[in-house]
Parts: structure tokens; sequence; C-alpha cells
């Protein structure tokens, strides 16, 4: 029975040449980027490299460019690291209700340390409402930080909107923006856009997991939250993982070389599942937004864990969610944002697709849902 993988928005497969530069930083280029030496130097080449590459597909300076362990020490590091550096004179956050756990658990310990938060609502596609921003942004506000596409239904933010109502408000105000589910899939444009600060994981995009970046920038003020032999200018304290930052850069440098042919790729497959569930399976919503690789179906009357694992005994892997918070009983805090009924959010399931994946394998799932779909149904719990 041949693997169908439709969970890349949880994590991917890394691209053989990310591979092929891990093990060669790991087997023969293996010295510490801060040692004075010879090996010291060749590592610091790849860190430089990588940064580089991260940077010219964002339009930034690679000096504003820190490396991570991933998308929640970054997002970490821009809330927290800001809201300590900017406490003195301002303690107000905004963001919406339906950001990722990496946001809204570092807010959760900014509250408990006296900073206020306002969540603000979206429409029934997942848009943040532009108005009840502009109503939300007072003179304490300290930073605004709203996802750029949602992880769990795609929905793509306007994010150069919000920058220039937040901006316009007041340019003290900083913006971030989690771009974990963005970056690789959409061409991205911070110094346009208004953003100071911009969240990226490797693994999201063929790269490896443990490794990801935060832009900054230049000028923007942050205490750091990892203290130590003050590598990357003292902001991230650490012997940079220099396997982690190698394969990073050379999967943005093969996602963003003929990015759209890629995207329009993925999208197609995207769009050729949506097609088929919603004309061939009976019942079902489509919540999908317009990121080219997230797809959100609800099918009523089948809770979404018995279908997943249902899927799973065919060898087809999808989410119930999150990956970061699946294995929680929560309520989407996404799916409650945009007013679906219980019965729709407790039976919705995340498809998630990458260059890996082909029509061919978007419809054996479509068949297979056409046969587990109504079976399950008839032994739904009452």
């Amino acid at each position: 029975m041949a693997e169908i993988y439709f969970d890349n928005g949880a994590t991917t497969r890394v691209f053989p040449e990310v591979k092929e530069i891990m093990s060669e930083v790991m087997e023969i280029e293996y010295g510490n980027p801060s040692s004075m030496h010879l090996k010291g130097f060749h590592a610091e080449q790849y860190v430089n490299k990588s940064k580089e590459i991260i940077a010219k597909s964002l339009k930034v300076d690679p000096k504003d460019i820190y490396f991570t362990s991933g998308g929640t020490e970054a997002n970490n590091m821009a809330l927290i690291g800001a809201a300590l550096a900017g406490r003195r004179t301002r303690r107000h956050i905004i963001t919406t209700r339906i950001e990722h756990a990496s946001i809204y658990n570092p807010l959760g310990f900014l509250e408990d340390e006296g900073f206020e938060v306002t969540y603000l609502p979206v429409d029934e596609k997942g848009i943040v409402l532009l108005d009840a921003l502009k109503e939300a942004l007072r003179p304490d506000t300290l930073m605004v930080s709203i996802m750029c596409v949602n992880n769990e239904i795609g929905s793509i933010m306007p994010i150069e909107e919000i920058g220039k109502i937040v901006k316009a408000y007041d340019p003290e105000i900083l913006f971030h923006t989690d771009c974990i589910q963005a970056y690789g899939k959409l061409k991205l444009f911070p110094k346009k856009w208004k953003v100071d600060m911009l969240s990226v994981s490797g693994h999201k995009i063929h790269g490896p997991k443990g490794i990801g970046f935060i832009y900054i920038r230049n000028g923007v003020k942050i205490k750091p939250i990892i203290w130590g032999g003050n590598q990357q200018k003292g902001m991230r304290s650490g012997t940079e993982n220099v396997p982690g930052i190698a394969g990073l850069g050379k999967a943005a440098e093969i996602i963003y070389t003929n990015h759209k042919e890629k995207m329009d790729t993925i999208r197609g497959v995207k769009e050729h599942f949506i097609e088929r569930v919603v004309n061939e399976v009976e019942n079902v919503k489509n919540n999908s937004g317009e990121a080219p690789h997230i797809c959100s179906i609800s099918f009523p009357g089948v809770r979404s864990e018995v279908l997943l694992h249902s899927l799973e005994d065919r060898g087809i892997y999808v989410s119930a969610g999150s990956a970061c918070s699946s294995n929680k009983p929560e309520v989407s805090g996404t799916l409650r944002g945009i007013g679906l009924e219980r019965d729709y959010y407790e039976s919705t399931l995340r498809f998630s697709f990458s260059l890996y994946n082909t029509v061919e394998e978007a419809d054996q799932c479509v068949e297979a849902l056409k046969e587990l779909v109504p079976v399950l149904r008839k032994y739904k719990r009452r």
C-alpha cells in the first residue's frame, strides 16, 4: 500500500539537496562558527550564505536575520523580547482569535506579567476585521501580532493593509507577523508591508526540523530571551546549528527558484481535491482559504479523529488541525472564530499539500472518503 502524505502543514519531507548539504556540514565542515581557525571560518561561511539566501527572498538586509530553533522560539523571541524592551511605557498588545499556540501561550505569559491583550475577531473566511483593529489601537499599544497565513484553514491576512493601519496610527507600534505557514508559499515583502518582525520555521518548506529564523528590522529594540556567549550579536546566544542553518538556506533557495510554477503545481492539486470532494462526497463544507497548500473540509456526522484514523488505515495521512495542538481536547479557536457550528468543527480535517503530492494521490484520497464517510456516519455517537 503506497503512502499518501497530506499533512505538509505539520511538517515536510526534506529536499534531497538539503540532506546532502547537512551531511556535508556534519561530516566535513563541522567546525564551530565562533572558532578563529580555518575550520570555524568555513562553518561561518555556511551561516552567512544562508543569511544571504533568506534575506534575498525577503528583500531585506542579511544583518537583520537571526537563526532560532524554529518558529516557536522565533515567535517567543518577538513577543516576549519586544514586550520586555518596551514595558516601561507600553503594555498593550493586539492579536487575533485564530493565532497559533506559539503566539497564544507567550501572550498568556505576558498577561500574567501585567500586559493587556486584545484579541480581534475574524470573518467567516478567517480574515481579521480591519475596523476592529482600528478601534483597538491605543496610545499605549506596544505591538500588533497577526499571522500571515492561518495554519488550519489557509486564510491569508491582508498584511500590507494591516501594516499601513498600524503605522498610520503610530509609527512606534511594532508589527510582528507569524509567517510560518506563509514563507515559501507566498512572496513576502516585510519592508514594503511595514513589518518589524517576521517568524519562520524550516521544516515547513522541506528544510530540517529544529531550525528557523526571525527577521528583526534594524532599530527594533528586543531583549534577548536566551543568554550566553553573545552569538548572533547577543540577540540569540548559543552555538549556531550550522547543519540546520545550511539546510534551511538550501530549502529556501530551492523553494523560491521558479516559485510561481511550484506554487501553481501545489495549488492545482489542492483545487482538484476540493472540487472532487465538494461534488462527490455528500454534505461537506469547504472552509479553505486562499493559501496554495492548505485545505480544510468539514464532514458533519463523522468525528474528525475517527475519519483521520480510518484514512490512516489506508495509508493516507491528514490532520485534525494544527499538529502542535491536535493532541489536546480543546476546540480549535480558528474553527470557532470563523463561526462553525459544533457538528462542523468536531468533524473537520486539514489536508495540506506539497511538491511531492500528485493529482493521482488526491483522487485516491477522494475515493477513500467516498467509501468511508457514508459508513462512518451510520455509526455516529448519539
